[in-house]
């Protein structure tokens, strides 16, 4: 049994903040695993080359530029 059999994340959302570093796009690759719909948000954008791989797993991953500091950036 994997992680993913006692670990599942299915219908659910993660916003990783600070997506667009190595911590970031790994906590997201492992939330994704997990199966969760992944948000990376970060003031940088995200290279589409890390899009693509992490859009792999088995979550929908997409990437959000914002700043968390700023409330209007941060409404939806």
């Amino acid at each position: 049994m994997g992680v993913s059999d006692r670990f599942s994340l299915a219908g659910r959302t993660a916003v990783v903040t600070g997506g667009s570093g190595q911590l970031g796009k790994a906590f997201g690759s492992a939330l994704a695993e997990a199966g969760a719909r992944v948000v990376l948000a970060d003031l940088k954008p995200l290279p589409e080359a890390a899009l693509a791989a992490l859009s792999k797993r088995p979550g929908a991953v997409s990437a959000a530029r914002l700043d968390v500091a700023r409330q209007d950036s941060v409404r939806a």
